[in-house]
């Protein structure tokens, strides 16, 4: 019976889960964002003051205070970006002149306003122009220039220029810059600061403050999807079960709509192989039961024949009821319940070596380790009795070897006969196949032992082949490990 779906919950459909979880990560990668802005302080602009550029020009440091260092270089002629002076820049080109006590014709200055400069800008940082853009009279009054009527050209004689630090030419620079001085050999000497490092500080921290949201969003996501995916393991794991074992328990009908669905679709499947199997198997006893009772008046019948025709007819009713036994005793097994349990696969080996060498087989375990398995030991020592048996009866010896390899338990059984083709090592698991005189009902056989253990072999997971060995045939097993 389906269970009841509540929505929203782990029944809703994997479709609303999955938009689910993508908009609770984008909610989250947003919540991020808007934190790292508005938690963030913003990026601090490289601050550089006219009297650290004049000294630079002077020859002095290029260290700066708040800025990044600044570039010095001699150039036989201006830089390109120099030859022409703005016009909005002939105030702060004043005031660098002022402060190199220099002539403005000998001096250059080119101030390019970077995204950095703009943000301090539109955050309120840089609200009134300095002295140096409010021209030379400003400039004067404050002390940079001599009060003496000259503008332009070279200060007064006598006068010195006053800058640095709470001077009033000590003013700030905030962005991209170039200055240049001419020299008394006709060279000019240029000074620009560095250019931004990449990455900035600042984006440093952005992207440590983004990881770190990652850090924090990715476990939850991770766990998130791992609600909605768990139910298709364990539907996936049911599958396994029903292919090793079609009378396991039908799976719990558990997880999203969709999985819901196949899981009730998946448990009628299960339900109806089991009563296909079943009929079937009920089928093929029933005839193989019926059938010993014809052959049972035949044998009466016979009792007055010739005896030479006596031997040889029941002799082929012997064989007939030889079969019949072999095939109610494979239904009879397969008809009963199933009980897995966790087993010592070499205890089970040695128990079936022993049974073989009470009736006189030449069998021993050569090599052997402990191996825990699940599964179900009568059918695990059917399997391995009928291997041995075939390995004594058509071999004359059987060695059995034991080995743990990866997640499987490999068991080998080999024997000293004349072994098989290799077109024939396939076909010898077919019902009744019998591949050359050497293995034949004379033997005592009817052609189900390997059928039956292949059977065995696969209800447990894993399969039965056989491989041509150096001196005769080699059975090999593989069964999952604990």
């Amino acid at each position: 019976m389906t269970p009841r779906r509540r929505w929203p919950g782990p029944h809703a459909p994997i479709g609303l889960q999955l938009v689910g979880l993508l908009l609770v990560s984008l909610l989250a990668a947003q919540a991020i964002g808007m934190a790292a802005i508005l938690l963030m302080p913003p990026p601090r602009p490289a601050v550089y003051h006219l009297s650290e550029v004049a000294q630079a020009l002077r020859g002095g440091p290029l260290r700066t205070r708040f800025g990044r260092p600044l570039i010095r270089t001699v150039a036989n002629d201006l830089p390109t970006e120099l030859k022409v002076q703005p016009a909005n820049r002939e105030r702060p080109r004043a005031a660098l002149a002022a402060a190199l006590g220099a002539p403005e014709a000998r001096v250059r200055y080119l101030q390019q306003p970077t995204t950095e400069w703009r943000l301090f800008r539109g955050l309120g940082g840089h609200r009134r122009a300095p002295p140096a853009m409010r021209g030379p009279a400003s400039l004067a009054a404050a002390g940079a220039l001599p009060a003496t009527g000259e503008t332009s050209g070279a200060p007064a004689r006598g006068w010195r220029p006053r800058y640095g630090p709470g001077s009033a030419l000590d003013l700030p620079i905030i962005g991209e810059f170039t200055a240049a001085l001419a020299t008394s050999d006709n060279r000019w000497v240029v000074v620009r600061n560095a250019p931004d490092p990449f990455p900035s500080e600042w984006q440093l921290r952005a992207v440590l403050w983004l990881l770190a949201g990652f850090l924090v969003v990715a476990p939850a996501g991770y766990l998130f999807a791992r609600r909605i995916t768990a139910p298709l393991k364990r539907f996936v794991e049911a599958a396994e079960q029903l292919g090793r074992d079609p009378h396991a328990p039908q799976m719990i009908l558990t997880g999203p709509a969709e999985v819901g669905a196949a899981a009730h679709a998946f448990n009628e499947m299960q339900a109806r192989l089991r009563r296909y199997i079943g009929d079937r198997t009920a089928m093929v006893g029933a005839i193989s039961h019926d059938l010993r009772t014809p052959l049972a008046r035949i044998r009466f019948k016979m009792e007055r024949a010739p005896p030479k025709l006596k031997e040889a007819v029941l002799a082929d009713v012997a064989q007939m009821e030889q079969m019949i036994g072999g095939v109610l005793a494979f239904i009879r097994d397969e008809g009963q319940p199933k009980r897995r349990e966790r087993l010592d696969l070499l205890s089970v080996l040695e128990c079936v070596a022993d049974d073989a060498a009470m009736l006189g087989g030449d069998v021993e375990i050569v090599e052997g380790a402990p191996v825990t398995v699940d599964g179900d030991a009568v059918a695990l020592q059917r399997l391995f009795g009928n291997l041995v048996d075939n390995a004594v009866k058509y071999g004359g010896e059987a060695r059995i070897r034991l080995r743990h390899e990866g997640e499987a338990a490999v068991v080998e059984i080999a024997d000293r006969g004349p072994g098989l083709a290799r077109e024939d090592l396939e076909r010898a698991f077919q019902p009744f196949y019998r591949a050359d005189a050497s293995r034949n009902l004379d033997k005592g056989g009817v052609g189900l032992g390997l059928p039956i253990a292949r059977s065995a072999a696969r209800a447990h997971g894993g399969d039965v082949q056989l491989e041509p060995a150096a001196e005769g045939l080699r059975a090999v097993v593989t069964l999952p490990a604990l």
